[in-house]
Order: structure tokens, then C-alpha cells, then sequence
């Protein structure tokens, strides 16, 4: 299965369960790998062939930046939907992370994977 990959897509959004987390917006990480067949657009040079991914980041940061929710575990979940919704993706690899979230530590997050037959 061929990859279109999005990397360190950076969102603005609230997240988190304790309440200093919710009162202003945190930057959100995200990186997406999206597993699909490329061997038509690869000979038809046709982007309608493709999985657009610069629709897919506009989706995944307009969602990102407005649904407020508590855990990167749901968020990463809302993105793979997102993405698994696009024609032709078959699955989807879904990292979120909280830069700066736990001391001493670079990021924290999640990495969770899905497949079309999968959701809900």
C-alpha cells in the first residue's frame, strides 16, 4: 500500500482535562499517514487520482482547532474518522501530540492506527 504522509501539522486548539488546560489554546502536533493505492495517479499525473492533502490538513486543523475536547486519545480517533472518510484512503496511521504537556519531556501524545473497515 502506497503512503501520503502530513508531517507536524501544528494546530491551536483546548485540550486536556485539567482545568488551566482549557482556559486559552494549546498547540496541538499532529502527523498523519495515509495508506492508499497511488498507481493511478502515478500514470495519470491527475491530482482528482490522489488523495488530496492539502484538503485532508485543512479538515484536520479546522477540527482540531474548534472541538475542545479532553484527551489526545479522542482526538487522534476524530482525525482517522476524518481521514478514512477521504476517497481511496483504506487506513490511516494518527499521531497527536502536547509539546511541553509533562516536564522534562519534549511532547506527549498518542499514535493510533485504522482501517476503513474499522469505523463505526
Amino acid at each position: 500500500m502506497d503512503q501520503v504522509f502530513i508531517t507536524d501539522l501544528m494546530a491551536r486548539g483546548i485540550i486536556g482535562v485539567n482545568g488551566w488546560e482549557r482556559e486559552k489554546p494549546q498547540e496541538i502536533l499532529i502527523n498523519i499517514v495515509l495508506l492508499a493505492d497511488l498507481h493511478r495517479a502515478g500514470k495519470s499525473d491527475n491530482i482528482q487520482d490522489s488523495v488530496n492533502y492539502k484538503t485532508v490538513a485543512k479538515k484536520v486543523l479546522a477540527h482540531a482547532e474548534t472541538v475542545q475536547g479532553q484527551t489526545v486519545e479522542a482526538l487522534a480517533a476524530d482525525v482517522a474518522r476524518l481521514c478514512l472518510e477521504e476517497p481511496g484512503v483504506q487506513k490511516v496511521r494518527v499521531r497527536v501530540e502536547k509539546p511541553g504537556a509533562v516536564r522534562f519531556s519534549s511532547s506527549v501524545g498518542v499514535e493510533i492506527e485504522r482501517a476503513k473497515d474499522e469505523i463505526v
